[in-house]
């Protein structure tokens, strides 16, 4: 059975730390911030971690 290839797209969106947890930068901060409010983009500004339910696909395109 051959190895299963990584997405790379998912590669340069997503990394794994040393606990086991799979962290993610949050999107929709690049382009038109002139609407958004500053509370919003404080939050969007900080990363997060994949929560338990997604776990399992991420860290199979990931190739974990």
């Amino acid at each position: 059975m051959p190895k299963m290839k990584t997405k790379s797209a998912a590669t340069k969106r997503f990394t794994k730390t040393a606990s086991g947890e799979i962290k993610f930068k949050h999107t929709n901060k690049n382009h038109k911030v002139g609407k958004k409010n500053q509370s919003r983009i404080r939050t969007l500004r900080k990363g997060g971690y994949v929560d338990s339910t997604m776990k399992k696909n991420v860290s199979g395109l990931i190739g974990e």
